[in-house]
């Protein structure tokens, strides 16, 4: 897994992103506590979405990251460039559709007593939006060349035809060029409700999936979803599953994640933390995890920074926690394994 050099510029001084993140972003509206959305008469406004909020959590962390979509010429997508852009994110190649809007999602939490604090359903009205007009062609933006790690997920992959086709260009096409481009991440976020509304079956969607995660660099997959598509139950059988191609990283929610990377096996534990809310928690592992394979850190470094970008998501309701301190990842990141165990272990 060779990771390609940042380019520079004619001057000497580096330019383009680190990580390009393709994929939708919506407006996220919920309640601004902890209350069902049926009884709320105000809502909050924020922004939410996988890749971008994968791009968020990279800059949180010091990275150069862009997004790479498109949105609605609309207040809500207005927003979105708005907000990402005061995250650090550079949002200068989305194109704004001056006809289709800009998907919106609400989050609902806690709607059944019995799910246990931290659950949260959500509820998407993205169908005809501007970014599920993306397709193939979108794969020959320069900018996707000019990146070292080009980040992508199941949801775009089930957005629609089209955006499918995007997919299976950016991740299988890529095998039949003669240049090689950047590393290319791919977090499988199985969306089951997603696919049947395109039409699709878990069967299909378990195709689908596979095929665009074995022709990855990196896949991020969480071993609940790995045993719902694949039937593998265990962290083994799913690299198993997967092999040869990818580095995989397989995450057990409170347990921890496992990589698969150069032949050798390497488990982290998670660090304890009350859940506020699950939803972009996956993200921020993402996104700390390819700063460590940006900064060539080793294997449990990066699952560790995982964690910690992971552990800030799970503490807010923010779909885009603030990012700790490199001060406090450095020191994190500085314990030895028996320390860390123990620190995971309260």
């Amino acid at each position: 897994m060779s990771l390609p050099p940042p380019p520079r510029a004619a001057d000497g001084h580096e330019r383009a992103a680190d990580v390009v993140c393709v994929g939708e972003t919506m407006a996220v509206l919920g309640p601004p506590d902890a209350g069902p959305l049926a009884e709320q008469s105000l809502l909050s406004l924020a922004v939410g979405g996988a890749e971008s909020n994968v791009a968020c959590g990279l800059a949180g962390l010091g990275r150069r990251a862009a997004w790479l979509s498109r949105v609605g010429d609309d207040p809500f997508g207005h927003r979105i460039l708005a907000e990402l852009t005061a995250r650090g994110v550079d949002v200068s190649a989305v194109e704004t559709d001056p006809e289709r809007p800009t998907g919106v999602y609400f989050k609902d939490p806690a709607p059944d007593p019995e799910s246990g604090p931290g659950h949260t359903r959500t509820y998407y009205y993205r169908g005809g939006s501007a970014a599920s007009a993306m397709g193939p062609d979108l794969a020959r933006h320069p900018a996707l060349r000019r990146a070292r790690i080009l980040h992508l997920s199941g949801v775009a992959a089930a957005l629609s035809d089209s955006c499918a086709l995007l997919l299976e260009a950016l991740l299988v096409g890529r095998h039949d060029r003669a240049t090689p481009g950047p590393l290319v991440s791919f977090d499988v976020n199985h969306r089951p409700a997603l696919w049947r509304r395109g039409g699709h079956d878990t069967t299909e969607a378990a195709r689908s999936l596979l095929a665009l995660a074995r022709a990855a660099d990196i896949v991020f997959v969480g071993r609940d979803e790995a045993e719902e598509l694949w039937g593998t139950a265990r962290p083994d059988d799913i690299a198993e599953l997967l092999a040869p191609g990818p580095a995989v990283v397989v995450k057990d929610a409170e347990h921890g994640a496992t990589s698969y990377a150069g032949g050798v096996r390497t488990f982290v534990p998670s660090l304890p933390t009350k859940v506020v809310e699950p939803v972009g928690a996956g993200d921020a592992f993402a996104a700390g995890y390819l700063t460590g394979v940006l900064e060539d850190r080793d294997e449990r470094s990066r699952l560790r920074l995982g964690h910690l970008a992971a552990t800030a998501a799970l503490r807010t309701r923010d779909d885009v926690p603030g990012m700790p301190p490199r001060t406090e990842t450095d020191r994190c990141l500085a314990l030895d394994e028996d320390a860390w165990a123990a620190t995971a272990r309260r």
